[in-house]
Parts: C-alpha cells; structure tokens; sequence
C-alpha cells in the first residue's frame, strides 16, 4: 500500500509538470527590438466594458502612455449602469453604445461586434477591462508578434495575473487549468491539437475577422473566446496563443472573495468539454494529488513509520513545488497562501461541482447582475 500510493502521488507530481510543459511569451515569439517598430496606426483598440467604471481606468491610462498611439481607441458601453461611458470620454476614447440585447447572443460577444463594426482600423485588437499594458512598448509589441504571423489568423494573448489582496491568490489554481485547457502547452505539444484562444487580448486582421464572422458567427457560444479560436482554424486560419508576462496584466476580481466565486464558476464546467482527453487525464490527475499527497502525509504520521514519512513529506514538497512553479507562471500569487496547496485543490472541487450543477442542470449563471442562460 505505501508503496502505491508514492507511485501514484509522485505520478500526480509529474502530471502537473506535464500538463503545462512549455508556455511561450510574446517576448520569446517575437524579440521587440526598438530599431524595428511594428507600425500601431492602423490599429483599433476595442474595449467591450459593462459595468467597468472602477476597473477600466488602469488600461485606459496604460493605452494613453503608449509611445505609439493606436488609430483609436473604441470603448463599447454594453449598456452600463455605472458611469462606465462617461468616464471612457473623459479620458479621450471613442465611446460606443452596444447593441440592443437580442435573443442568441450571449456573453460579451455583441459588444465586440458592435465595436469591430464601427473599426476603422486594419488590424483589431480586442482588450477585456481588467487588462493593462504594463510598459510604453506593450502595444508595439503586441502588434509586433502578429506582424510576425503575417498578419493572418488570431493571435491570442492571456495576461499575466497580477493579485494584490492575498484571497486573489485562490484564482491561481484556474489560471494554471485555463492555460493548460487550451491543449497547446502540453508536454505533447503540437502533437494534440490546440482549442481555442485566449479571450482578455485577441488580435486579428479586420478583413479576416469579417470573412469568417467574427463574434457574430460565435454569438451564441457560452465561451465566446474557444469558440472564436476554433472559427478561425476552421477557416484554416492560424491561432498562436501565448503568455503575456511583461507585456500584458490583468488583475480579477477585486471587489472580494464573493466576486472571484462567483467569476469562475460562471461557465467554469463547460470549458472542460474542449479539452483533449490526454490532457484532460493529466490535470485530474493533478488535482487528485492535491488530496491524496495530503492523505498520505497524514497516514504516515498515524502509522509512526520513519520510511513512509520520510517519502510522504518528500512527495508533498515536490507537489508544492509543482505548484509553485506552475503558479508563478501564470500570475505574481502570494507563496504564503499557495503553500496551503490542499485548500486551493478543495477550493477547486467545490467551485468545478457547483458550476456543474449551474451549466448542466440549471442552465443558468449569475454575473454582475445580469442571468446568462447557458
């Protein structure tokens, strides 16, 4: 018995290397040289924004420090409350009313097609609220690496997550499964096919997002984002998804611990059915770890077998490691809380069960006051 369950433990160690094996950076894709600035002229920054008053304001000053400017810079007010619009303007953007809510969309999709219409630009780039440019090059940058991919297809960047209340750090357990859902970072890599695309920073050629549909074709998915990423690769369009540390940030639900709840499990379960079953194996194999690295520690103590306690105490380390290895990839989480490992993984299967429940059965989520059917 405790020589299976060191196998199977240090198993689920290996598996949470495995499942995020490699993760390329806009930096290491494509090397900013400041001699060779990619051209951000023709560029249209689309910012679909609901209820983002006290969100909004980092990215917009970020925008607004960049050494070269975009063409402009298109807010799109999916109807707020808040005084989203006005404080936008103030600021200098263009301001646009989203669409009227109509049957068959969901999601934030009407906004981004009500904001790509009204474009000017040749390349768009699509900006969730709660992302920053974290330096006056990000967006030479950005537009750098898609020049670097011809111009063609989506490339789709997921921010580095920047955390400044310790409960934040509770997020870090989803950034890791959302970068390694996507299929492409595997230790298989290229060998599965990738899903999807990142959805806080898209960028594409306006004359390629028409010409498959853009949000309009996806305008009833609940993961608008996977759903786009596949769209284009369905019209045999490239999709580069990447990590945007030291390029592009985020910072997720810092109204309270209630918020970060209820934000990840809004759709949480259903982004599970496009992840490759290889994959898929590997992260829930991770997870069990979690609990059975902790059971094993707890057993060795109870048994009073220096042997079994040396390895369990071993294993739980590596397993920590792992995981803070992991983490700080995808975001600056505090190691104070992440050492507690156990309650993160119990976090994870209370939150992954609930939103199971939302999506499968009551086929209905709750999000900043609005219920999405799904």
């Amino acid at each position: 018995m405790w020589l299976a369950s060191l196998i199977i433990n240090s198993l689920s160690v290996l598996c949470g290397l495995a499942m995020l094996w490699q993760l390329p950076s806009i930096k290491r894709t494509s090397p900013y040289q400041s001699t060779e600035k990619a051209d951000t002229k023709a560029v249209s920054v689309i910012i679909p924004a609901y209820n983002e008053s006290k969100r909004l304001l980092p990215l917009l000053e970020s925008l607004n420090s960049q050494t070269s400017q975009p063409l402009e810079i298109l807010v799109v007010d999916d109807h707020s409350t808040d005084g989203t619009g006005p404080l936008a303007a103030s600021l200098g953007c263009k301001v646009i009313l989203a669409d009227p809510v109509e049957p068959g969309w969901i999601g934030k999709s009407r906004a981004c097609w009500s904001g790509a219409k009204n474009a000017r630009g040749s390349t768009l780039v699509f900006l969730d609220a709660d992302t920053r440019l974290e330096h006056p090059e990000a967006l030479t940058e950005l537009v750098a690496a898609f020049a670097q991919q011809g111009k063609k297809g989506i490339l789709s960047v997921q921010p580095y997550h920047h955390v400044k209340k310790r409960y934040e750090s509770f997020s870090a357990i989803f950034n890791i499964i959302v970068l390694s859902g996507l299929n492409r970072f595997s230790i298989l890599g290229n060998r599965i096919k990738g899903t999807g695309a990142f959805g806080p920073c898209l960028i594409c050629s306006q004359e390629d997002y028409f010409s498959t549909g853009g949000h309009q074709a996806v305008r009833a998915a609940v993961l608008d984002d996977l759903a786009l990423g596949n769209l284009f690769a369905s019209h045999q369009l490239p999709v580069a998804c990447v990590s945007g540390r030291g390029v592009i940030s985020f910072r997720m639900y810092p109204e309270g611990f209630g918020h970060l709840f209820e934000g990840w499990t809004k759709n949480f379960a259903t982004a599970s059915s496009s992840t490759h079953p290889f994959v898929l194996t590997l992260i829930i194999l991770w997870i069990g770890g979690g609990f059975s690295t902790l059971g094993a520690l707890i057993w060795s103590l109870m048994v009073h077998s220096p042997l079994e306690l040396l390895s369990a105490s071993l294993v739980v380390l590596a397993y920590l490691a792992v995981f803070l290895f992991q983490a700080r990839r995808a975001g600056n989480f505090h190691w104070v809380v992440l050492i507690f490992y156990p309650l993160h993984v119990l976090f994870f299967a209370i939150l992954f069960t609930w939103s199971l429940y939302l999506t499968k059965i009551r086929r209905s989520v709750s999000w900043r006051g609005r219920n999405i059917q799904v």
